[in-house]
């Protein structure tokens, strides 16, 4: 047997009790696809069938029988340990500064930001969204969310998630505008983007790749900025799908001919990482991202 997440087993319990994925992803508050996914881990990880699938249901194999005792009592030690760690989180103070990409910051970690705040009144963050890459190791930050890990130094990496990037646009200004039906088409629009000299991520530069010779008319260093100008109908945007699924108005343009994928990774230097005021921001972000795994994926 290999080594496994010992979170799969949550996923496990969740099947084992409700008999459908469905009821199970909605009590564990994930999507369809995440339940799939961390079960079919569990059970390669552990060499054994858990259960058996069927239209009705999913049903106990006879590893998942044995399984099951020993996950409850995983749980129930694990919620003992939770309920002191509540308690003790009350005593974790300081500041954490997180530098961030502004969609991630703006558009998904700032209106998850309350929760945290309640189990850790005593912990101050400060958020910073930026494009440019800050300097961990001269402590411009404690942590910080980009594109492009550093491929060398003394850091703490972590991947958070994939991310899809869709071409979205407001309804009033497709009905107005030129049909289209195909990617070719794109190049007789108007697009939203950012100013070409001030892009420091490459993995923000990504117009050539819905279309060779894209340049954006309306051009900002915000992507709020393009957003709304996006939904007020100026024209068209290329927006992570947990942004533009999210906007009221806005709708996706030949979403299965261009998708563009990126992923948001957790930095931070390996010398105030261990520290538990470090530590509390990471696993909060971690199970943040966890949770909204369809949320990015445009599922």
């Amino acid at each position: 047997m290999r080594p496994f997440d010992w979170d799969d087993l949550r996923y496990f319990l969740g099947v084992a009790r409700s008999g459908t994925v469905s009821q199970a992803a909605r009590r564990l508050g994930v999507d369809h696809a995440t339940v799939i996914r961390r079960v079919d881990a569990l059970e390669r990880a552990m060499g054994v069938k858990l259960f058996e699938r069927s239209p009705r249901g999913y049903y106990l194999t006879q590893g998942g029988e044995r399984l099951l005792p020993s996950a409850e009592l995983i749980q129930q030690e694990a919620r003992k340990i939770g309920r002191e760690q509540i308690s003790s989180s009350r005593g974790v103070g300081g500041v954490v500064r997180i530098s961030t990409l502004e969609g991630f910051g703006n558009f998904f970690l700032s209106s998850r930001l309350p929760k945290f705040a309640a189990e850790y009144p005593n912990l101050t963050i400060e958020l910073l969204t930026l494009q440019q890459i800050v300097a961990l190791s001269r402590r411009e930050a404690d942590l910080a969310i980009s594109l492009q890990p550093p491929e060398t130094g003394r850091f703490y990496r972590e991947k958070l998630t994939d991310y899809w990037l869709f071409v979205y646009g407001s309804r009033e200004y497709l009905e107005a505008s030129p049909p289209i039906r195909k990617p070719a088409d794109l190049r007789d629009h108007v697009f939203c983007g950012y100013i070409d000299d001030l892009v420091f991520l490459r993995g923000l530069d990504y117009l050539d790749e819905v279309g060779k010779g894209i340049r954006a008319r309306l051009q900002s260093s915000s992507l709020h900025a393009q957003t709304e100008a996006a939904r007020a109908g100026y024209g068209l945007c290329v927006l992570p799908a947990f942004i533009g699924s999210r906007t009221p108005g806005l709708v996706p343009v030949l979403k299965e001919e261009i998708r563009l994928q990126r992923s948001y990774w957790m930095v931070a230097s390996a010398d105030v990482a261990p520290s538990p005021r470090v530590q509390a921001v990471r696993r909060f972000i971690r199970a943040q991202a966890e949770a909204e795994r369809g949320l990015f994926l445009g599922e």
